[in-house]
């Protein structure tokens, strides 16, 4: 019972429900950097609400070479209700725009992983846009 109410404490912010929705809608594993783009808001954080997340057993995580990849904990049965009752019902303009700004993100990996980093917006809005042209 312990692990059930520390996983609806973990959801009950704000930020930390944009990001599981993000998970949830998405279906990829997300890096901090894409999260921080899609979300506009600061490393820190991010970094806290994933790890609030992942010690609720909502997210694990995986690391290649100085890149972290964070993604649904879909081995602990109880995730697989909670996610998608949160399918549902997060589909206010919010999590519509995050979810819009994370798929612009998303087309600038290469072979399915992120190769860009942190940026500053101005140069990544020029970069999604050249992706779009050509």
């Amino acid at each position: 019972m312990d692990k059930l109410i520390e996983k609806f404490k973990a959801l009950s912010d704000e930020t930390r429900l944009r990001i599981i929705n993000l998970f949830i809608k998405s279906g990829q594993n997300l890096c901090v950097c894409e999260l921080m783009d899609a979300l506009k808001i600061p490393q820190y954080a991010v970094s806290k609400a994933l790890t609030i997340l992942k010690n609720a057993d909502l997210l694990t995580y995986e690391k290649e070479g100085t890149w972290v990849y964070y993604q649904l904990n879909r081995a602990v049965q109880e995730n697989k209700s909670i996610f998608t009752f949160l399918r549902n019902f997060l589909t206010d303009k919010p999590f519509l725009e995050d979810e819009e700004r994370l798929n612009q993100r998303l087309l600038l990996r290469e072979n399915n992983r992120c190769v860009v980093g942190i940026i500053p917006e101005e140069d990544l809005v020029k970069l999604i846009k050249e992706k779009i042209r050509g």
